[in-house]
């Protein structure tokens, strides 16, 4: 999508510093981070929210949740507990509408969250 944010990062016409990248995705450090470590994950396919995943997005999934397991082993936060977020709609907080997850770690969450 030509006025996309996170799909002008993906192909680079905004250039920014991929903590993590591959073929279906990539991952940047939150420019706005609400605990010490604060990953956005981001499919490079342009999807609204969670609303608009079907089966063929499966594959897509599967890999936001390995990524964000292996950046929170890396970032050393895997064992004291962290969250993986995807909001959706503006309701729910979502500021930009392309799918992505927030990975958060390195301090204690309250639940239920705010």
């Amino acid at each position: 999508m030509a006025d996309c944010l996170f799909c002008k990062m993906a192909s680079g016409a905004i250039p920014v510093k991929k903590v993590y990248e591959d073929d279906l995705l990539f991952a940047i450090e939150d420019i706005n981070p609400v605990a010490p470590v604060h990953i956005l994950i981001i499919p490079k396919q342009h999807l609204a929210n969670s609303l608009d995943l079907t089966a063929e997005n499966d594959q897509l999934i599967g890999a936001v949740y390995r990524v964000a397991a292996d950046l929170a082993r890396e970032r050393g936060v895997a064992e004291a507990g962290f969250r993986v977020v995807n909001n959706n709609n503006a309701g729910a907080g979502q500021s930009v509408f392309h799918i992505h997850f927030h990975l958060l770690g390195g301090r204690n969450f309250a639940w239920p969250p705010g």
